[in-house]
């Protein structure tokens, strides 16, 4: 059987927990800072978590089962 090769992509912006929760950190968070709400800076700069199906596709492609 060949050697399951992970997505560099992938591996660059998501990150697999210790428990199996997948983080992500949200995007447009540093261009045209002045045109976005204070809250919503605050929001992007927070780690986010993927739910069901999307964390199940980004394991599989980082080769974690």
């Amino acid at each position: 059987m060949k050697k399951l090769k992970i997505r560099k992509s992938v591996a660059k912006r998501f990150k697999v927990t210790k428990t199996g929760k997948v983080l992500f950190t949200h995007q447009y968070g540093s261009h045209k800072k002045l045109h976005k709400s204070k809250s919503r800076i605050r929001r992007q700069k927070e780690t986010g978590v993927l739910k069901k199906r999307f964390a199940k596709k980004i394991k599989k492609m980082l080769g974690e089962n």
